[in-house]
Order: C-alpha cells, then structure tokens, then sequence
C-alpha cells in the first residue's frame, strides 16, 4: 500500500586542489641521475604513481563524502496514488530526458530504489505518516528500516534525503506530534550509527497550518501550541545543518479567498503586488511572500540562519466548481514562470543572498487520490507520459522509454569496460617499468 502526503486543505492565510601547484620535476629528468643507485630511486616513484593509479581506477570511489542534497533549484515530487502511471523505469527515462535531478517520493518502493540504480538522479525517500510512531518507539526500529530500504541499494541508487512524516505538526492527527520528534532522533541517530549522516539529509516538511499568522510575511510567527514540538526539531535540525521544509502553495491560498486575492500576484504575472508595513520589502508574487513568511517565523523562535526550502508547490490544472483558478492555463502559467523564477537562482526580497529550491507537486495526474477535484490534477504530465501543458518539457515517447533506459544500461556498461581496459593498460606499463 502506497502511502502518500495527505489531502492539502485550503489554507486560509493570505499569503501564506585549491590552486595549480608548478610541477616538480628535480632528479625525475630524464639524464639527470648521477648514478645507477641515483636512477633506480628516481624510477621508483613514478612506478609507485603508476600502481596508485591502477588501484584508482580498479577500485573505484564510492562518491562524495557529503552527498548534495539538491542540486541546481528545481526538483519534482513523484507520488504514485494511481493505477495508470508508467512504470519507474519509463520514469527515470522521462526524468532524465526532462533533465529534472531532483527527486522526492512518498514511501521506499524498492521497485523505485532499484530503478534509480545508476541513473545520477538525486532521490529523497520517505518514513510516511503511518511509520513515525513505529520510528519513535525503539531506535532499533529506524536502524532496521535504514539497513531494508538505504545501505542495500548505496551508492548506486543517490539516496541524498529522507522525510519523516509529511506536514504532521498543524495536522489533525495530534497523536503524531510527540512521536514526530522522538523519529527524527531515532533516524538521525540510526543514520550516524552507520555512518551516513553526512550523505544524508534529514528533514520533515510542514504545512502553512504550522504558522499562527503570515500576512504581512514579517509578523509570520509559529503557532505557540505546536513550539513543544517545533522547537527540538528546529534545534536538531540547526545542529546537523538540515533546512527547514515548507509545502508553500499559492493555489490554495488563493482559491479560499478568491474575492480579495489578486489572482496575478498568485501566478507570478505582472500585478502592484505588495509592500511589507514593517520591513518596507516589496513583493510582486505570493510564492516569495511565503518563504519569506517562513523566514520570519524562524527569526523569531531564534534559528536566523536556518535556510527555507519548498518541499511541494504546484497549481491544479482542474478541480471542483468550487474551486476558482484551477484550470490549465493557470496551471501552465504558474509552472512555466515559478520554472524560469527557480532557474534563475535568486534569493527573497528578504534572503536575497539564498537561492530558492523547490520541489514541484506533482510528476503526474494521479487518478486515485482522494479529496477535492484538484487532487488528482497537479501532474505536469498525464498518466501515458504525455505533457498535460507546454512548459518546456516534451514528455515520454512511446519509442524514447526502452531506448533511454537501454542508453543508461550502455552507459553503465560502457563505464565498466573503458576502467578494465584502462586498468589492463597500466598493468602493461607497469611491467614493462619493472623490466627496464
């Protein structure tokens, strides 16, 4: 069973080698030994090079120390609440020829983990809501979860992030909020055990419901009766350098207050926008004004420097009769300019110095999700792999899914012979240096 991020509800907030060094060349020139025992010790290093260098390329490295997390500042959530989707391996073809690297899904399929084998995509997985009580019982509990679904499929599959929970604090299941915070320790903690907290970021994203208030966005501050649970999370989170993960939708701001929000300031289109009374910082669209909310929330419970990043954002492109703005055009609209914002890698009107990073919502329509109308169409792409509007994107060929993932294979197979072939080649070098 697939367990994915609950119903969004209406949000009734408004706004809701350092340096070249020169060669050193010294007794290594050729004609400059001044004897036989002189020559022999020269001839020993470039041999031990040699070796060195054999061993590289036989054992290759595992990958960086510290993984990133996020690369570039676009990323797409790929939820699977459908009967009709492409298999993972069409996905990972559509992802890479869409050139998306940035990954984030709902569960730990392992259909999923295995198809992102080799295919240098970024992937954030998740502990859902139904398995953080399970997390916070027993640290046990998170170690067995990380050696099922992390160590077997590292470093092949980028496994950069994991979610426990999804938008839990402000939801309506009070009965997680403690269990919430007692799984984060226990995954950090069984994560630092096998040696991967500084591959892996660690996070759990919120909703705007988390927030008392956040119009303007510098009087946003944090509901005083979630702080119990918000504070230790916030204090780990700046210990480990994790950021803080809003689900930022001007969507659903605007659809509950239709009347009074201008719909072009939702949709990053030309519109006055904004003035901020206490900071004089000027907004021309709603998308900024929420991060920007989420910073000031975090200035005022203490944590200045912790970085804001949108874990869900989207537009639906068809809802229910009630809900104003969801159609295609909106949706393309929203897509297209949030698309060329988050491209150019600029910060907030209050960070402008930080780039934003966002996960769009969603990968695909998904035909079984319950809620409202909307639910089900926040796809870029359709359920056959075909674009639902034009942004950019060309979607999933019939053809281009066997030949992509076939290319991946031929990479990797390709990979593998040029190292054997490079490896018979030093060893040939190798002897024939002893020889002389």
């Amino acid at each position: 069973m697939l367990l994915q991020p609950r119903t969004r509800a209406p949000n009734k907030a408004r706004l809701a080698c350092p340096y070249d060094a020169p060669a050193r060349r010294g007794n290594l020139l050729l004609g400059s030994c001044s004897s036989l025992t002189d020559c022999g010790a020269a001839m020993m290093v470039p041999r031990t090079l040699l070796v060195f260098c054999c061993c590289l390329l036989a054992f290759p490295s595992p990958g960086p120390l510290v993984a990133e997390a996020f690369v570039g500042a676009y990323g797409i959530n790929y939820g699977r609440i459908a009967n009709n989707i492409p298999s993972p391996e069409k996905v990972v073809a559509l992802l890479r020829n869409s050139k998306i690297r940035n990954v984030k899904i709902y569960d730990s399929d392992h259909s999923v983990l295995d198809a992102f084998k080799g295919s240098g995509l970024n992937l954030v997985i998740a502990i859902p809501n139904g398995l953080v009580k399970d997390m916070a019982a027993n640290e046990s509990k998170s170690i067995e979860w990380l050696n099922e679904n992390v160590q077997p499929y590292l470093p092949q599959t980028r496994i950069v992030g994991i979610t426990v929970g999804n938008e839990v604090l402000g939801g309506q299941d009070q009965s997680l909020y403690e269990p919430l915070v007692e799984a984060v320790k226990n995954v950090y903690n069984g994560l630092k055990k096998l040696h991967l907290e500084r591959k892996i970021e660690l996070f759990t994203p919120h909703s705007e419901a988390v927030f008392a208030t956040s119009y303007p966005p510098s009087a946003c501050v944090f509901k005083e009766e979630l702080m119990a649970y918000m504070k230790p999370l916030l204090d780990l989170f700046s210990m480990i350098g994790s950021p803080f993960y809003v689900n930022a939708y001007p969507f659903l701001a605007y659809i509950s207050d239709p009347q009074n929000i201008d719909i072009n300031y939702a949709l990053f289109k030309p519109n006055p926008g904004i003035v901020d009374p206490n900071t004089s910082l000027h907004y021309d669209n709603m998308f900024d004004a929420q991060i920007d909310a989420a910073y000031a929330a975090l200035q005022a419970a203490g944590y200045n420097n912790m970085e804001v990043r949108v874990a869900e954002t989207g537009w639906a492109s068809s809802g229910d009769q009630n809900e104003a703005g969801a159609s295609s055009e909106n949706a393309r609209t929203y897509n297209f300019n949030l698309r060329k914002r988050l491209f150019l890698r600029k910060g907030t009107p209050l960070k402008p110095k930080i780039p934003v990073k966002a996960y769009i919502f969603a990968l695909f329509n998904e035909n079984l999700k319950p809620g409202a109308g909307s639910e089900r169409h926040y796809g870029l792409f359709n359920a056959d792999g075909r674009i639902s509007y034009d942004i950019g994107y060309s979607g999933l060929l019939p053809s281009s899914a066997s030949s992509s993932v076939l290319s991946i294979k031929r990479v990797r197979a390709g990979d593998q012979i040029v190292r054997c072939l490079a490896t018979v080649l030093l060893s040939v070098f190798i002897s024939l240096a002893l020889a002389t």
